[in-house]
């Protein structure tokens, strides 16, 4: 998903336009149709910072403060990890964005046979808190939020970096992370689950109820819509997905007797923001209105700080092409534009390589630069939500939330998220919807440049990318750390330690204080989402085909 549908008349003139929400755009807009869709002012869009933030969560923008850059980082082992974080900090980056495994993402260590080939392939080989050490040494904890894209094994890494930041001195109320944690997304769009849809949402909920209680600046789930628009939803769907998850999260915790109050504002959000500029950009500015209604209207949030929607608005990497990759570069900075004309607080970029490989420092620095080039010369914190009052904007951003709110009624009527997607009925809606679009690429019906049908525009520059080759030693020496651990830990103070996690996750304890003293022990992944394992079981994903 990623291109308008536009038709054109004999001559080349174009007739219709219609965004994948399936908002009709007309050729031009004027005051009549802000009265036609019932626009006020104060309801609809009111004062920067001011409910319901439609124009912004703070008063002065990026006047006040520029957007913070997370790209996207973690490859090999920890110790090249470590040296990429550096170089991105060197250069700018206020805040880190780690990149997992897949054998850590499915809670499996680097000497497992499901491991073979895998280690450190698409992000970080870890195994255990000796490898956290490595990754993070130097880094000011204190300083610097990281954010850890992890979703399955997601308690166990929050519990790591509250080890890891202990044994370098740090407080645990002074560290901030935010573990992406969004289970029921990766169940939609990724499909590095591990355990039944049930104990999926309760690990979940037992890290936002650790997070209120002993993380004060940690943020403990990053919704994640950015995968579910990848794998073929609408940007209203996106969004309109996303706030049902949340629901499904924030429900989970106040049946544990907490009010709402104290965690909904230390949600964040992960939205993609690629494809057409405008409909991205009333996208995020209904979301943030929708975000900050329901949880006033719905959950009794009153405190105006906890009503904001925080995140990242990044990626985009289903909108870049492998045809002709430098044009990437030129989407990456749409998108990046559409981002922060839509008051993104967190941006990712995707790096132009991404098509192909893992980006090289190259690659990830031209991103980085890129964001800093609107920020500091194109002249994006002159004024705060520049296409405020926009006859075009603000009618589209109207559209916006009447599609979400559309989406989400029919998920609900539907007996909610948990149940739509232990069904498989999300997935299927999806699936469907990512292969008629792919049919529309291939014949032309939609149009995006590089792919059109019998083009000759070869590029030969696609040859000179330079591609991030899988290097065995990574597992090698994975496997030799791992092997050490192993001989020169506390085996008895492990066995304690993974035999009273099994016990608070057989009797409904909250896992995260014993993850937390596994962690201190040098228990592996492996062997802690193996307890998991043992008692929760394993989800088979329904037959919707």
């Amino acid at each position: 998903m990623g291109v308008a549908k536009y038709t054109k008349d004999e001559k080349g003139a174009i007739k219709t336009v219609t965004y994948q929400s399936g908002i009709k755009v007309k050729p031009v807009y004027g005051p009549e149709d802000l009265e036609k869709a019932g626009f006020d002012y104060d309801k609809d869009l009111g004062a920067p910072g001011e409910y319901p933030f439609t124009r912004s969560l703070h008063p002065q923008s990026y006047r006040s403060r520029a957007w913070t850059t997370r790209q996207y980082t973690g490859f090999g082992t920890p110790a090249e990890t470590n040296e990429r974080f550096k170089l991105m900090i060197a250069n700018g980056q206020n805040g880190l964005n780690v990149a997992f495994d897949l054998p850590t993402q499915m809670g499996y260590d680097s000497d497992h046979p499901l491991a073979q080939g895998e280690v450190g392939r698409v992000g970080m080989a870890v195994d255990s808190l000796k490898d956290f050490e490595t990754a993070f040494a130097g880094i000011p904890l204190d300083r610097i939020g990281s954010g850890l894209t992890i979703n399955a094994v997601a308690t166990i890494m929050m519990a790591m970096y509250q080890a890891m930041a202990e044994k370098f001195g740090y407080s645990k109320t002074r560290i901030s992370t935010t573990p992406q944690n969004d289970i029921l997304k990766e169940m939609i769009g990724r499909g590095a689950w591990i355990f039944p849809v049930e104990h999926g949402v309760r690990l979940v909920g037992d890290s936002i109820e650790y997070a209120v209680k002993e993380l004060p600046r940690s943020n403990p789930v990053s919704l994640c819509g950015y995968h579910i628009r990848e794998s073929g939803a609408t940007p209203a769907q996106e969004i309109a997905y996303a706030f049902e998850i949340a629901k499904a999260y924030i429900d989970n915790v106040v049946q544990r007797g907490i009010n709402p109050s104290e965690f909904v504002g230390r949600f964040s959000f992960n939205f993609n923001v690629y494809g057409n500029m405008w409909e991205q950009i009333a996208k995020f500015r209904a979301a943030r209105k929708l975000w900050a209604k329901m949880l006033k209207n719905e959950y009794g949030v009153t405190d105006k700080k906890k009503l904001f929607l925080r995140g990242l608005f990044g990626g985009g990497g289903s909108g870049l092409t492998k045809e002709q990759p430098e044009n990437n570069i030129m989407r990456g900075a749409y998108y990046a534009l559409g981002a922060a004309l839509s008051g993104a607080q967190t941006t990712a970029l995707c790096s132009f390589d991404e098509a192909y490989t893992i980006p090289t420092p190259r690659s990830a620095l031209l991103s980085l630069h890129t964001l800093e080039i609107l920020m500091d010369e194109v002249g994006l914190r002159d004024t705060v939500d520049p296409l405020a009052g926009s006859y075009f904007i603000e009618t589209l951003t109207l559209e916006m939330e009447e599609k979400i709110l559309e989406e989400m009624k029919e998920v609900e009527d539907l007996g909610g998220m948990v149940g739509c997607i232990a069904s498989g009925l999300i997935q299927r809606k999806l699936s469907g919807q990512a292969y008629e679009f792919e049919k529309g690429l291939q014949s032309g019906e939609y149009k995006k440049v590089g792919l059109d049908p019998g083009s000759k525009d070869n590029d030969p520059g696609a040859t000179n990318v330079e591609l991030h080759e899988y290097n065995d030693k990574w597992a090698q020496i994975s496997k030799a750390n791992l092997k050490e651990l192993k001989r020169t830990r506390n085996d008895k103070e492990v066995a304690s330690t993974l035999k009273a996690l099994e016990n608070a996750a057989r009797f409904d304890e909250n896992v995260m204080p014993y993850l937390v003293k596994c962690c201190h022990a040098y228990a592996t992944v492996g062997e802690m989402a193996g307890v998991f394992r043992q008692t929760f079981g394993e989800w088979k994903e329904p037959d919707f085909y």
